[in-house]
């Protein structure tokens, strides 16, 4: 007799309402009787969750998607960043746009209210899952994250977008610089640029500026550069601007 050991699959809830997350947990209890589960713990939002995971990692993490100041999908975007990203399972009140995506994408997703063999449906393909792709994450919302993402010292830090001063490509990293410090993401400038085009304005191919934190401009650009420096608010660096860029002098100079 072959006696083969299943390890339980270890479960995450992320919802900001106690009673959703409440009847998952009663759910994952009644599916467990069938399916090997562990239910590793709970947040009722975006920066919890990221805190909590970093502490105790779970294989799949049931996430809702509409939630005040962090939505699920930038959530699982962030996520994205550990070492061993979890499966995402969505749970929504709302179809429309999202269940078109999901299903187009194979994206698993609970419609609630949610119902206990859809959830062991859901669960049963977790184990032969894969993460989702951050590109197709970032297909499925129109909307910009409010919150970069780095792992660092084996937790994932969140950087807000409004604190951002500029973003400037080198090699295949991406440097965010904030009055504070600076921070490397492997992330494309020009995706960055697309999702943030009504925050960000580029200056030179490589580097792209907080429309607000702009402070003017002075000459002294290098050879083969536009001859102008941009100034930013609250540091002392001048970054500068590409002669194809030359046109946010006359439209950003003070």
């Amino acid at each position: 007799m072959n006696d083969t050991i299943t390890l339980p699959l270890t479960v995450f809830v992320v919802d900001d309402e106690a009673p959703a997350r409440n009847r998952l947990k009663e759910l994952l209890a009644d599916c467990s009787a069938q399916l090997p589960l562990q239910w590793v713990g709970e947040a009722g939002n975006g920066q919890e969750a990221l805190d909590k995971l970093a502490e105790t990692p779970a294989e799949v993490v049931l996430l809702d998607i509409r939630m005040p100041q962090m939505d699920g999908i930038e959530l699982a975007r962030h996520l994205n960043k550990f070492q061993h990203p979890p499966v995402i399972i969505f749970t929504t009140a709302y179809d429309a746009y999202a269940i078109q995506a999901f299903e187009q994408r194979a994206i698993d997703y609970l419609l609630k209210p949610i119902r206990l063999g859809r959830l062991f449906e859901a669960l049963s393909r977790a184990r032969d899952s894969v993460p989702l792709r951050t590109e197709v994450l970032q297909e499925l919302t129109p909307e910009p994250r409010a919150n970069l993402s780095i792992h660092e010292r084996g937790k994932v830090f969140l950087i807000p977008i409004g604190q951002v001063l500029y973003l400037r490509a080198e090699l295949k990293y991406v440097t965010v610089r904030t009055a504070e410090r600076e921070y490397l993401i492997e992330e494309s400038l020009t995706a960055l640029e697309k999702e943030f085009a009504a925050r960000f304005v580029r200056i030179h191919r490589n580097c792209l500026v907080a429309k607000e934190a702009i402070d003017g401009f002075e000459k002294g650009g290098d050879e083969g550069e536009s001859g102008w420096l941009l100034k930013l608010k609250g540091l002392e660096e001048r970054l500068p601007v590409s002669r194809r860029q030359m046109s946010i002098v006359k439209e950003f100079g003070r």
